[in-house]
């Protein structure tokens, strides 16, 4: 049982929503060990194929709970030696390392550690209020922060990261599209059905197909050349083909039908 987030659970996919939204569902402590925990368990999940991340109310995530951090008077966690920094950096991490593609349903602010959230995500989806920023710089820390300075210059080249990083200012909703931040703009009030046809789509993938998908390409951004990223590719595909799921693919084909995988 979560206090900060919600799950719920439709089918195969997790609808996750960052649940203050009195606090325009900001970061504090205890949202940050449930995301951990809840990111975390994922890899492990065979029945979750698909996650939806949202914020509840008139924000996605308007980033650190700052008057909470200043006020925070209990032991600050550990985080791998780096304190609240290291224990919410950990949480990207296991965003990326999960094998279920993530997709972020942006409206309102995203902004700093929220912003991050949407930059680990594998599919962006914004709200016409969506607006986000690296807001880190403008309380007077550096904007490399949480993935920011990683995931940001690989989404939009490094001229506009450069620009967005630098500054600090909201990129909104019609720029995000035409920057290929995002893959659609929306009403608000339709984002959820925005996102229906992409989980259509994947739902009709093999599981272990969707998840070495995910794998591959993380894999593949950062290999050192062709030869390294297709020896990604051809492990997956051996793989894959091994398993029931292939032949049952391919049989589908032949016969003009839709396939029935069953994960083995």
């Amino acid at each position: 049982m979560y206090e900060t987030i919600s799950i719920e659970k439709r089918g195969q996919v997790d609808w996750l929503t960052l649940n203050r939204p009195e606090a325009l569902n900001s970061i504090n402590t205890p949202m940050v060990t449930e995301l951990r925990d809840y990111f975390g368990g994922l890899i492990e999940d065979k029945d979750t194929r698909i996650v939806v991340m949202r914020g509840a109310g008139r924000a996605f995530c308007a980033g650190l709970d700052i008057k909470a951090s200043q006020a925070c008077t209990y032991e600050q966690p550990f985080g791998g030696g780096m304190g609240f920094q290291g224990y919410l950096a950990e949480v990207y991490i296991r965003m990326r390392r999960c094998p279920q593609p993530i997709i972020s349903l942006v409206q309102g602010p995203a902004c700093g550690g929220g912003f991050s959230f949407v930059l680990a995500s594998d599919i962006r989806i914004a709200g016409e209020s969506a607006k986000m920023n690296a807001a880190f710089i403008r309380i007077g820390l550096s904007a490399c922060d949480m993935g920011s300075s990683y995931f940001l210059p690989r989404l939009v080249g490094t001229s506009v990261a450069s620009e967005l990083m630098l500054t600090g200012r909201f990129i909104h909703a019609d720029r995000a599209l035409a920057t290929n931040l995002v893959s659609e703009v929306v009403p608000d009030d339709q984002l959820e059905a925005a996102a229906q046809p992409y989980i259509d789509e994947m739902l009709t993938t093999s599981p272990m197909g969707l998840r070495l998908t995910k794998e591959g390409l993380n894999m593949a951004i950062d290999a050192a050349g062709l030869e390294a990223a297709m020896t990604i590719e051809n492990r997956n595909q051996l793989m894959c083909a091994r398993t029931n799921d292939a032949k049952e693919g391919m049989r589908a084909f032949v016969e003009k039908r839709a396939p029935n995988y069953t994960g083995s």
